[in-house]
């Protein structure tokens, strides 16, 4: 028996196996009329193919709860009904092959506004330009150099943010997808407000812990109130901004011991599963990386929390996955790279660890 390969359920929600795959932005949408921000058949494809190849939840894309929250003008978005009808057509497939459909939902806070990541690197479409606008953070601290200083939100545009994340939740429900996930990591709008590091503010929504969460856990709220009870919510983090992990660095971020501590408090607002990533709000922190090096981060908040977790970060082969699964150190392992490169990456390790795994009727000549 292998353990990446065996079934879990998530409230009544059951996913086939622990191998998943994580949110992975293309910059394919129309970045305007009347299919801005829709998925087309780039994504369709995208999305089909790993379905087709044994995947068990697939994420979309980290999609857009306005106009203003995306990355770039090109990402997806969950703002419209036409947004919300073009999302069927995937989720249809996905769950005819067997693979449960998610969608993370987001708002790029101050790195919004660039452009995509192979025109000019990435670079920043500054207010004014073609397809620019004015990035919104909880303070105004731009990521970097070139980057346009955003505007430091108001209590009323955080609470309508928060409004916003509901809509795009019901709208993914209406969409046909079973799990919804909130982007809460690598230096976006909701982990600037987490981290001391970008947050500056000095009222409710800054400053202490509490503060700094309450931004978060109100989004966590709004989604759970529209989400139906019987399916699950997720949410991704950075577990920590690598900033004290440097002794020589000393700016203050935020920690593997407050992802524990907000790990704890997400469970009690309803969140199911704490995808556990690292880094993306300090562009100059000093990361060391190698196979499997978020891995201790979903383990510890596993263990210290109760919660369940997936693990991400340079997972590359069906044994080590398999580890992961069976050591306990995390209860799905979600992919990024390695499904770019290998759409049927899930069927070729059931092969390899001698497990089971449903294909299309179209591929059984393959078994």
């Amino acid at each position: 028996m292998s353990a990446l390969f065996e079934p879990i359920t998530h409230r009544s929600l059951t996913v086939p196996n622990r191998l998943w795959m994580a949110p992975m932005c293309q910059y394919s949408a129309a970045p305007d009329g009347p299919a801005e921000g829709a998925p087309g058949d780039w994504h369709f494809q995208h999305l089909a193919a790993r379905a087709a190849g044994g995947t068990g939840l697939i994420l979309a894309e980290a999609t857009a709860v306005s106009p203003e929250g995306r990355i770039s003008p090109y990402d997806l978005g969950l703002w419209n009904d036409t947004q919300t009808e073009a999302f069927r057509r995937i989720t249809d497939f996905l769950k005819a092959q067997g693979t449960v459909p998610g969608i993370q939902i987001a708002h790029a806070g101050r790195k919004g506004s660039t452009e995509r990541p192979w025109v000019n690197r990435g670079a920043p479409v500054l207010p004014g330009q073609r397809h620019g606008w004015e990035p919104v953070a909880p303070s105004p601290v731009p990521f970097d150099d070139g980057f346009t200083t955003p505007a430091e939100l108001s209590v009323a545009q955080i609470r309508e943010l928060v409004a916003q994340f509901g809509a795009s939740a019901r709208r993914a429900l209406a969409a046909g997808f079973q799990v919804v996930e909130i982007h809460g990591a690598h230096g976006y709008l909701i982990n600037e407000f987490l981290s001391p590091f970008t947050n500056r503010r000095t009222d409710e929504y800054g400053g202490s812990y509490e503060n700094r969460t309450r931004f978060a856990l109100e989004v966590v709220d709004a989604v759970r109130a529209v989400w139906p009870d019987e399916l699950p919510v997720f949410f991704r983090i950075s577990a920590t901004d690598w900033l004290t992990e440097d002794e020589s660095d000393a700016r203050e971020g935020w920690t593997a011991d407050d992802t524990v501590r907000f790990a704890r408090d997400l469970r009690e607002h309803g969140i199911d599963l704490l995808d556990t990533s690292s880094g993306g709000n300090a562009p100059d922190a000093k990361i060391a990386t190698g196979p499997g090096y978020q891995v201790p981060f979903a383990e510890r908040v596993k263990k210290e929390s109760g919660l369940a977790v997936g693990a991400v970060g340079l997972i590359t082969e069906a044994r080590q996955a398999e580890k992961i699964i069976a050591d306990g150190q995390a209860d799905a392992v979600l992919l990024g790279r390695e499904l770019l490169r290998s759409p049927s990456f899930a069927q070729h390790a059931a092969r390899e660890l001698g497990a089971e795994i449903t294909l299309p009727q179209q591929y059984h000549r393959a078994v």
